[in-house]
């Protein structure tokens, strides 16, 4: 994540950017030159990385292209490869956690590849329900996979918006132009200057003695800091794809006036939560006949993300808590409140709730069991 904060990095996006503007009468400039930078600016990081990704593309691009012509076995070919990636992803994982060794792993193979493999897997999608007329060239699948902005931390990109975007002429005018300047300012000011504080703060109050006062201030300004995180890591990725000519789908909604847990994921972290849903929906649509099964695969999809997030049992149990909550809010045809049909101090109660009830989790996203529970102590030590 933290490569778009490299000033050396900063300065290559805004010259490419710069080279766009200058080639705008060529008509593939777009195609052809973002590819060209993506590949130099990940054999200049790693070359490891430049090798292993050049592999991944190459191996995903010819089963996807296989399952665009597929005539027979196209659901076992489909469902294959989606396996075969997710577990390619979680094997790696598992020697990036030291569960096995290879004198060959490298964990700079992982860097990027947790958001690559669902941009992947939308491809693999697009491919079976398609057929041969979704078929996209090699150039701007590679694109769509290693677009530097969203590489390592999306937002994740769908794969037909992409490949729309890419049969489009470089087009980025002034006010193009300077709507991305202000959105990379806003999330280089997010990400150097309030979490770089906020962290400080943040550490200094987790070194003392935890009581139930202490433990609360630091769930809320944790929560607080990952939002500026995060966010500014999504601003800055929407600016630069917006001067380079592509659109980059927002990923916080305003997710603090979301007054139901289902609203806050369509809101939160938008692109994952829509991911998850878009494709195991997918696939158990048809089973979906009562509100059993819907709240059923919410439990699912939340346990998903949680895994997504980091093979642990605090990250497991994270996803049961929040899929049962949007499992029981299905339940109770609660998953929605329209605002303009509500008193205004009903929409906001019920959104201090939803917030609430993610403050409880939301320590779980620093990765960190042993700082968990020292805070979960803390809160309820007397």
């Amino acid at each position: 994540m933290s490569y778009l904060l490299n000033m050396y990095a900063l300065v290559a996006l805004f010259g490419m950017i710069a080279v766009l503007m200058l080639t705008r009468w060529w008509k593939p400039n777009k195609r052809v030159l973002v590819l060209a930078f993506n590949l130099i600016f990940l054999f200049v990081f790693s070359q490891k990385l430049f090798a292993f990704s050049l592999a991944y593309v190459a191996l995903n691009y010819a089963a996807y292209v296989g399952l665009c012509y597929a005539k027979r076995g196209r659901k076992a070919a489909f469902l294959a490869l989606i396996a075969l990636n997710v577990i390619g992803v979680a094997a790696l994982r598992l020697f990036g956690m030291g569960v096995f060794e290879h004198p060959y792993f490298d964990v700079i193979y992982t860097f990027g590849l947790i958001y690559t493999v669902l941009k992947v897997i939308d491809a693999l999608y697009f491919a079976y329900y398609v057929g041969r007329d979704g078929r996209a060239p090699l150039l701007d699948y590679a694109n769509y996979l290693l677009f530097i902005p969203t590489f390592t931390s999306g937002p994740i990109l769908k794969f037909r918006d992409f490949i729309a975007d890419s049969k489009k002429p470089y087009t980025v005018g002034a006010t193009d132009f300077e709507a991305g300047v202000k959105r990379v300012i806003l999330g280089l000011f997010k990400k150097v200057v309030l979490v770089a504080s906020m962290t400080v703060v943040f550490k200094s109050v987790l070194e003392q003695d935890l009581d139930p006062a202490r433990s609360l201030f630091l769930m809320v300004w944790f929560y607080a800091l990952i939002y500026f995180d995060f966010s500014g890591y999504s601003d800055i990725a929407i600016g630069f794809g917006r001067m380079m000519g592509y659109t980059i789908p927002e990923n916080f909604k305003q997710p603090f006036l979301s007054p139901t847990l289902t609203q806050y994921w369509r809101n939160w972290h938008a692109s994952l939560g829509d991911w998850f849903r878009d494709h195991i929906f997918m696939i158990f649509s048809r089973q979906l006949s009562s509100r059993w099964g819907a709240a059923g695969v919410s439990l699912l999809i939340m346990v998903l993300i949680g895994l997504w997030h980091g093979f642990s049992w605090l990250y497991l149990l994270w996803g049961v808590y929040h899929g049962a909550l949007i499992g029981l809010e299905s339940l109770l045809q609660q998953s929605t409140v329209q605002r303009r049909k509500v008193s205004a101090a009903y929409f906001y109660a019920r959104c201090a709730i939803t917030q609430a009830i993610v403050l409880l989790a939301i320590i779980v996203y620093s990765g960190n069991s042993d700082t968990v529970l020292r805070i979960y102590k803390g809160l309820f030590s007397l």
